[in-house]
């Protein structure tokens, strides 16, 4: 066949694939010459995988011949009694992103809605549209929190999915519990309410919600967890939901055949194994996002709260000024258009030049 036939080619693709917005990665780290480079672009954990995670992970290797196993049974037992729920309310997948998709794909046919604050996470309008159904966002309040008696206003009878990213991605602030009782109390009882804790572990504020408390008394709610990020499994790719029987089922039912894969399976039992020692690194997470705040409010940067691995800074048209900045000091950010731009907290010396840039841009 020429190259010619093959670029006429008329086969058919669905039409949403050309309206989905791309979703944006964080860059490699790069810096000018003589510069260490840092990628604060990700929410990634800046510590690698501790040794005790890595002999497991070696030892899974020595059966890469054979699939996974495909119920995730170790896992699933491990993680149901880490969080003293049955191990029936649990469903994994290949990172929280892809049960997220698993949620939407079992609670959502085509034209059916998913309400959910903007600007939130990204895979949110492309989890929607893959699935056939309409995004439907609600504006964040000034602050980057979520406005939720606006979001239960949006709720139609079309509403099959509501989700509440605390905190949220990427602003940072937590949704509190008052709140979040309030609006599922406005919600009806039929309509998926995902608490996506994505950060949770990284969360301080006393008056955050804490996801599993409110699963346990309401039947529509889905808890929505990952190893990404506190416990530094990026690479490996699994995350898991909570959610009572027939909804945990059925996004069980929905997920990819032998999608969590063994190392990802033994990695994070694994870091469930060795909890002490990764909320010792949490813990010097905060403490250096908490370091780099009070530098910043130091400066006089007004900010949104943040409860989670990062820092927002809503800069409006000077989001690409404050990136190129950040890019020329080998600062490798995460830049949303001309909204804002979110900073992870990295090791120490990518913290401290974050506030150098941040000292010199505000004194422009």
């Amino acid at each position: 066949m020429s190259d010619d036939a093959v670029s006429q080619s008329h086969v058919r693709l669905r039409d949403v694939l050309a309206q989905l917005p791309d979703y944006k990665p964080g860059k490699p780290a790069a810096a000018p010459p003589g510069m260490t480079a840092y990628k604060l672009s990700s929410n990634e954990n800046p510590y690698g995988p501790l040794p005790s995670v890595l002999k497991a992970v070696e030892e899974a290797a020595a059966t890469l011949n054979r699939y996974p196993d495909m119920a995730v049974a170790a896992l699933t037992q491990r993680l149901a009694q880490a969080l003293d729920v049955p191990a029936e309310c649990v469903a994994t997948g290949t990172g929280s992103v892809a049960v997220l998709g698993q949620i939407v794909e079992a609670a959502c046919d085509a034209g059916d809605e998913v309400v959910f604050a903007w600007r939130s996470f990204e895979a949110y309008p492309i989890v929607t549209q893959l699935v056939g159904a309409q995004p439907v966002t609600v504006g964040l309040a000034a602050d980057g929190r979520h406005r939720l008696d606006a979001m239960a206003a949006a709720v139609t009878d079309r509403t099959r999915v509501v989700l509440v990213c605390t905190p949220n991605n990427p602003t940072g602030p937590a949704v509190h519990t008052d709140e979040l009782e309030r609006f599922i109390a406005a919600v009806p009882d039929d309509v998926v309410v995902v608490v996506d804790e994505a950060y949770v572990e990284f969360v301080r504020d006393h008056d955050a919600v804490r996801g599993l408390e409110v699963w346990r008394n309401h039947s529509n709610v889905v808890v929505l967890r990952t190893f990404s990020k506190a416990y530094g499994l990026a690479g490996l790719r699994v995350g898991f939901a909570v959610a009572h029987p027939p909804v945990a089922a059925a996004i069980r039912r929905t997920a990819t055949p032998f999608g969590v894969n063994s190392l990802a399976q033994a990695a994070a039992i694994a870091s469930l194994d060795a909890v002490d020692e990764l909320t010792e690194r949490v813990e010097s997470i905060v403490a250096e996002r908490d370091r780099v705040v009070q530098g910043l409010v130091d400066q006089g940067w007004q900010l949104p709260q943040t409860e989670a691995n990062f820092v927002w800074f809503p800069l409006g048209e000077e989001s690409t000024a404050f990136s190129q900045a950040c890019e020329a000091a080998g600062l490798v950010v995460r830049q949303y258009g001309d909204d804002g731009v979110r900073v992870t907290i990295g090791e120490p010396e990518a913290n401290s030049r974050v506030l150098e840039v941040a000292e010199q841009f505000g004194a422009r």
